[in-house]
């Protein structure tokens, strides 16, 4: 298949690397015309901010001055790691808080200012990246996974609040499992270094928790990430779509 989402003009923040640059990749493949966004500058990158409310009223006016139109957000940047311990007891106020700025509260501006923009289109669709973390327990990363349910829940009121006002719009969560993405690598290599093992070690105790016994690529979450943003998808909103190789079976 292609051009499933052709025509239209959709958002993906955190598009440099990882997960949201195969996002992003995919969507255009398929005829999308995607504006992306990172907080780092790069080829073709609108440097974003995505906890700055100013940062988002400035990339929607953009996006639709330039577009004409907004039919779709992505909402794919996010951060797990903190400065010091992430477990309950030893985790800072200052990296949850942080963590927390980041990874909901810059969901929560995107939709805000995007589904006006969405609906004077006539509808579209957001997907709100959500993790793996948010349907298992996490002490490890405490403030990641309960900052990624926080983002599952608004997902859900979100996609009610649309269809209650008319808006034509889809909301769905997409939850990743273990993605071999330079941020996932970071939480491998703090993992060794916390526990004494080398690198390799810490992976395979990651992949261990894989019933597939596969590491997912990021292709694997971009096609269901395009699944949801396309017309296919009309008639989904308020889901969770898990794409953990059958990792939330074992938990």
């Amino acid at each position: 298949m292609n051009n499933r989402v052709s025509g239209k003009t959709i958002i993906v923040t955190g598009a440099g690397a990882g997960l949201g640059a195969a996002i992003a990749k995919r969507l255009a493949e398929e005829g999308a015309n995607v504006i992306r966004t990172d907080i780092i500058p790069g080829d073709g990158i609108f440097v974003h901010d995505v906890t700055s409310e100013q940062a988002w009223r400035d990339l929607i006016a953009e996006t639709v001055a330039r577009a004409g139109r907004l039919d779709g957000l992505v909402n794919n940047a996010g951060m797990s790691a903190s400065k010091g311990a992430n477990d309950p007891e030893a985790s800072a106020l200052e990296d949850w808080r942080h963590i927390y700025t980041v990874n909901v509260e810059g969901v929560f501006l995107g939709c805000k200012y995007a589904v006006p923009e969405i609906a004077r289109a006539g509808g579209g669709a957001i997907v709100n990246m959500s993790s793996i973390a948010a349907l298992v327990p996490t002490p490890f990363l405490s403030a990641y996974g309960a900052s990624k349910a926080a983002v599952a829940q608004f997902t859900r009121s979100l996609a009610l609040h649309c269809c209650e006002q008319d808006y034509a719009i889809r909301c769905n969560s997409v939850h990743p499992g273990q993605v071999r993405t330079p941020m996932h690598d970071k939480l491998i290599q703090r993992t060794a270094a916390e526990n004494g093992i080398d690198k390799e070690q810490a992976a395979l105790a990651f992949l261990s928790k894989v019933p597939m016994k596969k590491w997912q690529e990021a292709v694997d979450i971009a096609n269901g990430v395009l699944f949801l943003m396309s017309d296919e998808a009309r008639f989904i909103t308020g889901t969770s779509m898990v794409i953990d190789g059958g990792m939330s079976l074992t938990n």
